[in-house]
């Protein structure tokens, strides 16, 4: 989800964001914690002596050029770049800012490292055909992520508060401490229907799925007796189930006559966390794949021990140990677009940068029209551009305190709502928070705990729009709509915590993302209704210019994007190539 830098103003010890500032973007001297620090305050502290980095556009040539161009470092731009880069094609990414990772970026604040976006997840160190995407390209690049494995989250809900645990049995005690027989019993129900179907769901490494007729080979024809397989072992039935894993989620749940109110809206609580739509919205193959890793025999979930940010320094690395580049603070202003194909990019400089085979971008849908020539722009390309619904934005607040007096059971994670009946989409209705510091220690200083509250894609950007930052209303409304967050980290941390003993307290808005993560209205990406559309593929009318990121297929998501960025630097190099880079990585 969301991340941001910020420009900070100081209120005697206590440091406030009008507008976290998400400023990220490959890097090629900023990859690792301490320098994203001092290039945080190179820019806001006049005791800071780091200079930021300086662009790095130039070739091995020394022109301003490369194979491809990837515009963003968000974590499909970096998976795609990364990829191509160990392809051995010269590719440069240009990101605006001067932090990596787009909305999974971190930044470190009085030695707070706090995560932007991104802080649940499962599958980093899975490996083999049946792996996270985000794992299956992190193996092929030869980046491990060491983490932390746990398997509860602490769930506040009407009905009450409980530990909410991952795995096949552990979720039905607090089922039946907390919502009864019945939804015990529908759970089962529900559980005996999909686990099955995940065997179909995860035959097709999202690493072998290219966007030509090259797939036949990389995917089709070598995994085919993988998929044939699964399907005899589910039997008649459950190959007739999988055949909804492209339907909504919902029809699975109705087609099981699952009643009980506490599993409808616990289902779509995970479908909306998972891709920003309730369970009539969202791919069943995209459920019944978190099912699978949440819910089988000895799962766990797993956070980075050096917070979110070290996925995005991973895949830095990756680039330039392949050889790639990443240049940041290089804005780009336009696609160049000669006889009809994408050529290069213009920056803001005014330096155009060729690109000799394809120009990849990693921004929104919105976003990259925008940089697009109108002209020769196809009209209902446009048009569906602009009839796509977008889901809302953010609310987020990052905290820095004394972990003393905190509760010894304090967990990681802990999700609070309000009120089932507004439902989970609703504003100010759900909050997340994630409190890293309890399993990973070293990005608080000693005895403190770092925090990241936020609300999940349901702030209304209408309510922001046209505010000034400056404005004593804008300071207003961010009090007003941030005290949501407050009032579910005291219900988290208990009377043990203190808010206004807090050392760091940041808050962003929905204007925060619009204007540093350079998302249209700030929006946590395109709100399309599974049944009803289909997200876009990669490649676009003008030839030679590619999308990658959750403005595409699969989806909104950190493994969706992942895949998306694998997809398209797939469909870059030859099917040799490619299959190559599955046998090296054993799939």
């Amino acid at each position: 989800m969301a991340m941001y830098n910020m420009n900070i103003s100081t209120y005697t010890n206590n440091i406030h964001v009008h507008h976290l500032n998400l400023n990220f973007n490959g890097g090629l001297k900023t990859t690792t914690t301490s320098k994203r620090g001092a290039s945080f305050l190179a820019r806001n502290s006049s005791s800071a002596t780091t200079a930021p980095p300086t662009p790095n556009i130039l070739s091995s040539t020394g022109k301003a050029e490369a194979d491809v161009i990837v515009i963003g470092s968000g974590i499909g731009g970096l998976c795609c770049a990364g990829l191509l880069a160990r392809y051995e094609q010269d590719v440069l990414v240009l990101e605006s800012h001067d932090l990596p990772g787009g909305a999974a970026h971190s930044f470190d604040i009085k030695g707070y490292k706090f995560d932007s976006g991104p802080s649940l997840f499962s599958g980093l160190q899975s490996r083999g055909l049946q792996a996270n995407p985000l794992a299956q390209v992190l193996d092929a690049l030869g980046e491990p992520i060491p983490c932390v494995k746990y398997d509860s989250w602490k769930v506040y809900v009407p009905e009450g508060e409980f530990l909410s645990r991952i795995g096949p049995t552990e979720f039905f005690k607090d089922l039946e401490n907390y919502a009864g027989p019945d939804a015990v019993r529908e759970w089962r129900k529900l559980l005996d229907a999909i686990l099955p179907m995940s065997t179909a769901a995860m035959a097709l490494p999202p690493i072998s799925i290219r966007g030509d007729w090259g797939v036949f080979s990389t995917a089709a024809a070598r995994y085919a007796p993988t998929l044939l397989k699964s399907f005899a072992q589910m039997g008649p039935w459950g190959a007739l189930g999988a055949t909804k894993l492209l339907r909504p989620f919902s029809e699975i749940v109705d087609s099981l006559e699952l009643k009980d109110p506490f599993i409808r809206n616990w289902v779509d609580l995970l479908s909306f966390l998972l891709a920003g739509v309730k369970s009539d919205g969202i791919l069943s193959a995209e459920m019944v794949y978190m099912f699978a890793e949440w819910y089988k025999p000895n799962c766990t979930l797993e956070y980075p021990l050096q917070g979110s940010g070290a996925i995005v320094d991973a895949l830095v690395r990756s680039v330039q140990k392949f050889g790639g580049r990443i240049s940041l603070r290089s804005h780009v202003e336009a696609i160049v677009v000669e006889n009809g194909r994408a050529i290069g990019v213009k920056l803001r400089s005014g330096q155009f940068v060729r690109a000799r085979k394809a120009v990849v971008s990693n921004a929104s849908m919105w976003d990259t029209l925008d940089l697009l020539p109108k002209e020769v722009v196809p009209d209902s390309y446009q048009d569906r551009i602009k009839k796509t619904p977008q889901c809302e934005s953010f609310m987020h607040l990052h905290l820095g305190f004394d972990s003393e007096g905190m509760r010894e059971d304090l967990g990681i994670h802990h999700i609070v709502v309000n009120d089932w009946k507004r439902g989970v989409d609703a504003d100010q209705n759900v909050v997340l928070i994630s409190v890293p510091s309890v399993l990973s220690p070293t990005l608080a200083p000693p005895g403190k705990h770092v925090l990241h509250a936020y609300t999940p894609g349901t702030e209304p950007f209408g309510l922001w729009e046209g505010l000034d930052r400056r404005s004593s209303e804008y300071k207003k409304l961010k009090d007003e709509r941030s005290e949501v967050m407050w009032n579910a980290v005291e219900r988290a941390l208990g009377p043990g915590f203190n808010r206004g003993k807090c050392e760091v307290k940041l808050v962003g808005t929905p204007l925060t993302h619009k204007r540093f993560l350079r998302r249209n209205r700030g929006t946590y990406g395109p709100a399309i209704q599974a049944g009803k559309d289909t997200f876009p593929g990669h490649p676009t009318p003008i030839p030679q210019l590619y999308c990658c990121g959750d403005s595409t297929f699969p989806g909104i998501g950190v493994p969706a994007v992942a895949a998306s960025g694998a997809i398209v630097a797939n469909s870059l190099v030859s099917v040799s190539q490619h299959l190559q880079l599955l046998d090296a990585v054993g799939i």
